[in-house]
Formats: C-alpha cells, sequence, structure tokens
C-alpha cells in the first residue's frame, strides 16, 4: 500500500532533479523546464498530503488541496507563457539562450 512517505519521496527527487537541473544547465529553456518539475513536485506533495490528511470533516477539507494545486498549475502556465516570449526575444536579439552569454543588463 502507498503511504504518505512514499510520495513525500517522490515529491522530494523530482524536486532534487529539478534543482540539479537549474543549477546545472546552461540553457534558458532546460532551466524552465526544471523550474516547472520542481513546481510539479509541490503539487504531487500536496495532493499526497491533501488525500492522507485528517481533516474534522473531510467533504470540505479534501478538495482545498486539489483546488491550490489548480491555482499553482494555472500561476506556472502564466510564468512558461511569459518566460518563453522573453526567452524568444533574447534568442531573436543575441541569437543564444546561453544565460552565461546574457549581458543585457551590461553598457
Amino acid at each position: 500500500m502507498i503511504e504518505l512517505a512514499h510520495i513525500q519521496v517522490l515529491s522530494a527527487a523530482l524536486f532534487c532533479i529539478g534543482m540539479y537541473g537549474v543549477l546545472a544547465r546552461r540553457s534558458a529553456v532546460l532551466i524552465l523546464m526544471s523550474i516547472e518539475l520542481m513546481l510539479n513536485a509541490v503539487n504531487v506533495n500536496l495532493i499526497g498530503y491533501a488525500a492522507f490528511a485528517d481533516f474534522a470533516d473531510p467533504e470540505v477539507a479534501r478538495p482545498q488541496g486539489q483546488v491550490i494545486i489548480i491555482f499553482i498549475i494555472t500561476i506556472a502556465a502564466a510564468e512558461l507563457a511569459l518566460a518563453m516570449a522573453i526567452i524568444l526575444r533574447l534568442y531573436r536579439n543575441r541569437s543564444s539562450v546561453n544565460v552565461d552569454e546574457i549581458d543585457l543588463m551590461r553598457w
């Protein structure tokens, strides 16, 4: 039987993979994908907690976790669209999406 600890280990593993992707990658697109993986790890953790939590009134409290997940997914989609627009503009201006080569703040 799956317990809450199994879901938390899965969520921690996904978050660590995403953190490694953010720290080790140089492409802005891959960094963005790693951030999305980290957000999904948080979603998995919240769903697991909502499924296994013992609330006083389960009919009211269980959907709260799912509503928070839908809110996070909506915010992540908006963040992804904005970040991809910025990355596409950087690619058109600099012909590269390597984060080490982006020095737009320098004059």
